[in-house]
């Protein structure tokens, strides 16, 4: 396909789909998105790490070729005003696999969000956010090590359909009416109105995928994250196809909670992933408490919004969140928290969220081998109190670092390793 402003590499070999499996050659070309704000500040650091990790796992042997697509407001630069051109969305499925940093969405025009504009016209259902604990990193928990979840959180459905009615308008009036007078409900007058679809074809591919996950990375359970006492028919129903998908598409692979006690005495069959759920609420005391009894976590979108974001908390705080939107094929890799525009330009923040983005990335790949090296570096340079700012404000005698500075010992690490 040709592009107008999108400049693919010269060399390198896209990433294929064959019989829903990647194929991956020495030389891959993988797509980029500066991103917004501290977007300009992080995205170079981190491909300065990535490609001093590849070049060492390897030898030469292998390399990334990128390839610059263009979101947000560099984008707008470029295509007349366009924060979200039909040219980058058409790159990222001829690429299949991009990482993304920060994106601002303008104020009072155009997208709810360019974060969810592109999770949902790419059809990007699964949001996989990995929470885990590097040593040295501050943490407010006395366990940080017993921290180590993926969430799978549902990306099209629930609050992200957007379906709200706004008290006041036309729309809400006749909506409202409709529900006293045709359904039997009650409500205050002058209430906003949202609606939240939650589907069994949604419901199942993330589960899915969650459990697909599990399956490939000797994951022990994975666990339903719902609210189904109280919204029955959806987030009830969750569950309930989440039990069912299981049961019909990995039943050779899985057990139920009720079945480990029931038929096992407690003891996980080897080979086997339990399949559990718990309330909502009471989830987040769990993983404060017993963080160490959850592995995979599935999960809708509001849900899965709050919960990633609190376990953030538990080992480093959103600067050090990875995360990806994913569809059977396409996956964006990102960065996940937002654009922090006081700091742009600054050489400031810490790059770690969009880095360990692209360690999940070069992890889909099948390049675990950079990921290691990575996380080596990460762990020897803050054990040696090597931090940017947001961590040298809670580590006595810390060395304070510029973003482009942790980079340069990131890769000072990964080649003296």
């Amino acid at each position: 396909m040709g592009f107008q402003h999108v400049k693919m590499p010269d060399s390198g070999d896209k990433i294929r789909i064959e019989d829903g499996q990647l194929v991956v050659s020495d030389e891959p070309v993988l797509g980029f998105i500066e991103g917004d704000g501290i977007g300009a500040d992080i995205t170079p650091a981190c491909m300065k790490v990535w490609n001093a990790a590849v070049e060492k796992a390897y030898g030469g042997k292998r390399r990334v070729h990128w390839a610059e697509l263009y979101l947000g407001e560099k984008a707008a630069g470029i295509y007349d005003g366009d924060y979200f051109p039909q040219e980058t969305l058409d790159a990222i499925k001829e690429l299949n696999v991009a990482i993304k940093g920060p994106l601002t969405t303008p104020v009072g025009e155009g997208f709810r969000s360019l974060n969810v504009s592109l999770r949902q016209t790419l059809d990007l259902y699964a949001c996989v956010r990995p929470v885990k604990w590097y040593e040295g990193v501050p943490s407010p928990l006395k366990k940080p090590h017993e921290v180590d979840a993926v969430i799978f959180r549902e990306n099209t459905e629930d609050v992200y359909c957007g379906l709200e009615y706004e008290s006041g308008t036309p729309e809400n009036e006749k909506l409202a009416k409709f529900l006293r007078e045709e359904m039997g409900a009650e409500f205050f007058e002058g209430a906003g109105i949202g609606i939240k679809p939650i589907s069994a074809y949604g419901s199942k591919r993330l589960v899915r995928k969650a459990i697909q996950y599990a399956i490939d990375n000797n994951r022990k359970s994975v666990t339903l994250v719902h609210k189904g006492n109280i919204m029955k028919f959806t987030e009830g129903a969750f569950r309930k196809w989440g039990y069912e998908l299981a049961a019909e598409e990995f039943g050779d692979v899985t057990i139920t909670e009720d079945e480990l006690w029931e038929k096992h005495d407690g003891k996980q069959p080897e080979g086997k992933i339990v399949i559990k759920d718990r309330i909502a609420d009471i989830m987040f005391q769990l993983m404060l408490l017993r963080p160490a009894d959850f592995d995979v976590l599935a999960t809708m979108n509001l849900n899965g919004d709050y919960l990633s974001d609190s376990l953030a908390a538990e080992v480093g705080g959103m600067g050090i969140a990875p995360g990806a939107n994913m569809a059977d094929n396409v996956a964006v890799f990102e960065a996940t928290h937002g654009t922090a525009p006081k700091y742009a330009g600054q050489d400031k923040v810490n790059p770690s969220s969009l880095l360990f983005s692209g360690c999940m990335m070069f992890d889909y790949i099948g390049w675990p081998e950079v990921t290691k090296l990575i996380e080596d570096a990460f762990e020897a340079v803050v054990g040696n109190k090597i931090v940017t700012y947001d961590f040298a404000r809670q580590i006595d005698n810390a060395t304070e670092v510029k973003t482009s500075g942790f980079a340069d010992a990131l890769v000072d690490a990964i080649n003296k390793s």
